[in-house]
């Protein structure tokens, strides 16, 4: 083939349309139908035309498997692995005799200060000893990602709350398929996701699950007189 019946060919896969891809091709356009005809009969043409068909389908079909497991990962990915909701312990759940537990010994030193300064002001201001400030030592070492101590007097076991955001840049490729980004608000940041529910949904079309036909039938001769509508039983009610 010549340049020209290569553009053409190339043209013609765009919209299937012999006429406007001649034109498009640079044939003239007084014979653009007439050309395009001719040119859809030539055999070397014709094998072009399916072989670029066949190399389009290939790519799609990979396309397709691709957007296949894109889907089933947003479907089957677990959110907690995105954002969860944790209970973590406080300050004195794991601290000596469950006093005030420093992370390292540079904090404790500073608190150590301010309380000093603190108990030398209430001094000066002659409060009672009763009144007087006291400093809370639990020994370091705090670990906010330790589980509360059922044992605590202060949270009662509880803890603390609080909301956790993974780091997205580490999450497995399987879940941040999930991941549709975040948003900025004025209470904090907000963590968007792919809508699971409508993946799942078309994950099971996919796989057949669904028979959303209806079947109409009924006694019908001349004019219809009864109709009975048959709904599938597709587990949904």
């Amino acid at each position: 083939m010549n340049p020209k019946q290569q553009r053409f060919v190339e043209e013609y896969l765009k919209d299937l349309n012999a006429t406007q891809a001649a034109i498009r091709a640079g044939y003239t356009q007084a014979a653009a139908e007439r050309t395009g005809l001719r040119l859809l009969t030539s055999p070397a043409v014709q094998a072009a035309i399916e072989e670029a068909k066949k190399a389009r389908s290939d790519r799609t079909e990979i396309e397709a498997d691709e957007v296949l497991r894109q889907i089933y990962a947003i479907a089957m990915a677990d959110p907690n692995g995105l954002v969860s909701f944790r209970r973590e312990c406080c300050r004195y759940c794991w601290g000596t005799g469950h006093a005030w537990q420093f992370r390292t010994e540079r904090e404790r030193r500073d608190e150590r200060r301010r309380f000093e300064a603190e108990l030398a002001r209430a001094k000066k201001g002659k409060l009672p000893k009763a009144a007087l400030p006291e400093f809370s030592d639990g020994g370091i070492g705090f670990d906010p990602r330790r589980d509360p101590n059922p044992d605590c007097p202060e949270c009662n076991g509880e803890g603390l709350g609080r909301p956790f955001i993974a780091d997205t840049r580490k999450v497995e490729p399987e879940l941040l398929a999930l991941y549709a980004g975040i948003k900025e608000t004025k209470d904090g940041i907000e963590v968007k996701v792919h809508p699971q529910d409508k993946m799942l949904d078309m994950l099971m079309r996919h796989l057949g699950q669904y028979n959303d036909k209806l079947k109409l039938s009924g006694a019908v001769g001349g004019t219809v007189e009864t109709y009975k509508l048959e709904l599938p039983d597709n587990g949904r009610g």
